[in-house]
């Protein structure tokens, strides 16, 4: 099968940030840093670092549904997930490299940040993977591809292809105004102080002078390296802001939401108002029909592309057993070599 890169005359990589927080070793180095040590059991904490292998199947749908890609580079601190040896060991050649990046080589200019736990500084430096090519799309690990897809499913011309919707920052929406308003008068602190995804998101666009901002979701997100060099070249206290906080801050701004900004500001990227996204997260209280009912629409529902299965170390054994066993069958993972 001829694949699509060969028509695009570009190459595209992968690139996904893990952290196995389960590990020993990572909790004793967080720890150190950790204001309250008591936080690191709590739930609402943990959630942030713990993981259930998701990140298995974020790599085999990349394989299946995405041939094209040929690097996957696994961004994370002295760890390596533990399906990797195996797929090495059997690895054929239509197959990508998978390659763990360790924090060291991207804050190689900025080793006296490191440990950082916190996925936005993380993402800040990505663009400083050795041999990571232009046009590269981002995960977390918590993704998956749901069907087969094509480079034009990201870029067109070169150019990253954006899903999401325009919504008013904060600040232009009334009742908020008025909320945070009383919040003040009683000395409290404004709602829009706390971080959140969202913030994060509206942070970029006020920065890069947007009075409202485009509105992403927990999809794949095509970026493009060199605007992402030649921005933060000339805005160093931009990359700065991101990468000199070891844990969530308020300031912090999404990545993936400063990369789409920037194009849009340069008029060099293709708006989607689509998600194509199935997403399966939050508390993981639903009956066990409505996870059924999403699988069955992400299976016939021709039009979703990405699953996002978030916060899957709070899924109860059968569920989760559900939606591992769904994805083992949906990938058809003995057919993949690993």
């Amino acid at each position: 099968m001829k694949m699509e890169t060969i028509k695009n005359e570009f190459v595209i990589d992968a690139v996904i940030t893990w952290v196995d927080g389960n590990d020993n070793n990572h909790q004793q180095k967080m720890n150190k840093y950790l204001d309250d040590s008591k936080n690191i059991n709590s739930k609402t904490f943990r959630t942030r670092f713990d993981q259930v292998n998701e990140i298995e199947f974020a790599v085999k749908s990349i394989i299946k549904f995405a041939p094209y890609i040929k690097n996957i580079f696994i961004v994370t601190d002295n760890q390596t997930p533990s399906f990797l040896e195996k797929y090495n060991k059997q690895k054929v050649d239509s197959q990508p490299t998978i390659t763990v990046v360790d924090h060291k080589a991207i804050f190689s200019e900025f080793n006296s940040l490191l440990p950082v736990f916190n996925c936005r500084p993380i993402e800040t430096l990505a663009y400083k993977i050795p041999s990571l090519s232009e046009h590269f799309i981002y995960f977390n690990d918590d993704f998956s591809l749901l069907k087969k897809t094509t480079p034009s499913d990201f870029f067109v011309d070169g150019f990253p292809v954006l899903r999401g919707e325009w919504k008013p920052l904060d600040e232009n929406i009334f009742h908020k105004k008025v909320i945070n308003g009383v919040l003040r008068l009683f000395g409290k602190e404004s709602r829009d102080k706390k971080y959140g995804y969202k913030r994060g998101q509206q942070n970029a666009a006020r920065a890069l002078g947007f009075d409202s901002y485009f509105k992403l979701d927990h999809t794949p997100a095509p970026i493009r390296k060199s605007s992402l060099k030649n921005y933060f070249e000339s805005h160093l206290e931009m990359q700065d802001r991101n990468i000199r906080h070891r844990f969530r801050n308020p300031e912090q701004y999404v990545l993936q939401s400063l990369a789409n900004h920037i194009e849009i500001k340069k008029g060099s990227a293709l708006l989607k108002e689509d998600y194509q996204l199935i997403y399966i997260g939050g508390s993981h209280k639903k009956p066990l029909y409505w996870y059924r009912k999403m699988m069955h629409k992400a299976v016939n529902d021709d039009s979703k592309l990405f699953l996002c299965m978030q916060s899957l170390d709070l899924c109860p054994k059968n569920r989760l057993d559900l939606l591992f066993g769904w994805l083992q069958k949906r990938l058809n993972i003995d057919n993949l070599s690993f």
